[in-house]
Formats: C-alpha cells, structure tokens, sequence
C-alpha cells in the first residue's frame, strides 16, 4: 500500500490534512512543510536543561521526559512535524545487546558480532520490550494534536555497522570484511536486524506515528553495486513489513547521492537527500512517483540571516517542479546552530512557499 491509500477500515486522522502528510502523499500543500533531523536535541538550551545528568539511552525510556523533548521544537520553531526522540541503537539495547552510548564517542557495542554465534545477541523484538514508546507516543499524539509525529528507527546496514565494528568508524574495515568475505553470515545478520527494525516501527506507528524514516546514515561509504546486492533487500524488508499501515516512508542517508534510485526502489515513499546534490538533479536520478526531502546544508545556519535564506531559496527554486518537497537540513541541526536561525528559517519557507 502507498502512502496515497488509507488503511483499510482506518478513518484518516487529525493529521491526514498536515501539510508534511500532503507532501509525502504529493499532494497540493498551503506551503512547503518544514522540519529537522535533530530538532529535538543539543541546539536547545530547554533541551539541555532536561537531559541534565540523565544518560541518552535512559532519557530514551522515560516517556515524560521523551514527550518533552520530542515538543520542545514544535514549540519553539513552529515545525510541520515533530520527530519522536529516541536514537537508532533503542531497539538493540531493548533485546539485550551490550551497549552503551559514551558521550563524545557514540554507540559501543561490548562484544561486536564478528562470527555466526554472535548472532545470538540477536532476539526477536517485541512490544513489551519497548512498552515505553508506546506510552510516550500516545502522550505525544494526544499533545501534537493535528501536528504529525514521525517515528523512526536505524537501517540494517548502519544498525550491522555499529555492531560488527564494535562502536562509530570511518573505513568500516570490519563491517565490509564480513560483507566481501562472509556473504552469508553478513546477509543473516541484515535480514535478522530487518526483522527488529521494522517490529521496531511497527509498535510505532500502532501507538499513533503518521510517518517513520529510516536512517541509513553510513550506506554513503558503499558503491552501488554493494549496495544493491548486499545491503537494498534488508532495507526493502523493513519497508515492506510496514507497507500496510499506508503511512508514508521516508529514507534518508548521508552522501548517498550515488545511492539515491536504490534508495527509492527500496520501497520509501519519500528520499531524503542531502546537500550534496541538488533536488531537481536528485529527482531525475530517483525517478516519478517519489516525494523528496532536503536538502539545506546545516553548517549554512552559521552565516547570517541573508545567507541563510538566499541559500534557502536556492533549495526551494530547485524544488520547485517536483511531485512533493519536504523542506529539511541535508543533515542533522549542528550542537552550536542557534535555536532563533532554525525558527527563522521555518518562517522563511513558511512565507517563501505560501500558496
């Protein structure tokens, strides 16, 4: 089912009309939606405040705590959407494996998964292990009101990269070891991590998600032909487990601009697109029938307000003939951007695109 097509026997929701619902459905909108990958986090001094002396991944399991930080941005910044707060590692953490989220290193996995018994670390997920996103989602739809909320989980390629390496990595040395030279434990390892994230987004979107991305923020670092072949069916899986929900699919990577047909044919609804290629040129490289999102380079929000939204217009003009455009940073909000140039940026695209 696409995300034209409502859910069989489900009423459209107080979101089905949002202007971020219309252009992943590439349908006429009143102005170009907005939002940003990381509008929940370090940039905002309300968000540091509440995060104080409570480690990530805990703050990822206190629903209260998730339901304020997931609405600080809409507050503020005035977003078409907000974006659930969690990070792509919750899940894994949910069923067991070892890890922990150091603080100016990232995800560190205690036993990396490097031969076919690791993959025992691997369990099923279910919604009982994540009862926390439930009850966090429903205390968020229940506050966003008509405002979308999108769910999201970590892609198997860079969930694989995380546990195979053992932590964050610029070469995956190891991660591509065991694809060239263990195809078979390496596409075991995909398909069992399609299986967890898509249980992952299913409880998601039955708590009360519009919308989820799928984050494969390292499939940059591979060619291709890797990609198709090693990589696209475990991503297809994870769409297709979901497909059913009609609820739109987004799928986002960094550098992936050689990567950006597989990315759509995986099955999302909407490419996100960073800001290496230009939209107009990366809707000829996706093909009809797909919304795009991006694609503003975030280190821009630095420059100055003028800066800002001549770059800005820069994106939008190269927007301007496609299907459907969601407005977004060609990655995620920099710790240091200033909270006020995001919330003038949003007026910006707001007024720019009014129709």
């Amino acid at each position: 089912m696409s995300a034209n097509e409502s859910p069989a026997g489900h009423q459209p929701t107080a979101t089905y009309d949002s202007a971020f619902l219309k252009a992943c459905r590439r349908e006429p909108v009143p102005h170009t939606p907005v939002w940003f990958m990381r509008q929940a986090g370090r940039s905002l001094p309300e968000y540091r405040k509440v995060r104080e002396g409570i480690p990530m991944l805990q703050s990822c399991m206190l629903p209260e705590l998730v339901t304020e930080i997931t609405l600080q941005p809409v507050r503020r910044h005035g977003v078409d959407a907000a974006i659930y707060f969690s990070d792509i590692v919750v899940p894994l953490k949910a069923i067991g494996v070892d890890l922990d989220i150091k603080p100016g290193v990232g995800p560190v996995v205690e036993r990396p998964i490097r031969t076919r018994a690791d993959l025992a670390q691997l369990r099923d997920l279910t919604p009982e292990d994540v009862s926390y996103v439930t009850e966090a989602i429903g205390l968020l739809t229940a506050e966003l009101g008509a405002t979308p909320l999108i769910g999201f989980a970590g892609a198997p390629f860079t969930l694989a990269s995380y546990l195979v390496e053992g932590g964050p990595s610029r070469t995956y040395e190891n991660a591509k070891a065991m694809m060239y030279g263990d195809p078979l434990l390496w596409a075991d390892l995909l398909d069992r991590l399609a299986e967890i994230t898509a249980a992952f987004l299913k409880v998601q979107i039955e708590a009360g998600a519009s919308a989820v991305q799928l984050f494969d923020s390292w499939a940059g670092a591979l060619a291709p032909a890797d990609y198709r072949r090693s990589v696209l069916p475990a991503s297809a899986k994870v769409f297709e487990a979901v497909a059913g929900y009609g609820v739109p699919r987004i799928h986002f990577g960094v550098g992936t601009g050689e990567l950006l047909a597989l990315m759509g044919e995986a099955g999302a609804d909407v490419v996100g697109v960073d800001w290496r290629v230009p939209l107009d040129e990366a809707a000829r490289r996706v093909g009809p029938g797909k919304a795009l999102q991006g694609n503003l380079d975030p280190t821009v929000l630095f420059a100055g307000t003028e800066a800002v939204e001549a770059k800005t217009r820069e994106v939008l003009e190269s927007a301007a003939g496609l299907e459907g455009h969601v407005f977004n940073l060609g990655h995620g909000v920099m710790p240091s951007t200033d909270p006020d140039a995001l919330t003038r940026l949003v007026d910006h695209v707001h007024t720019h695109t009014a129709r």
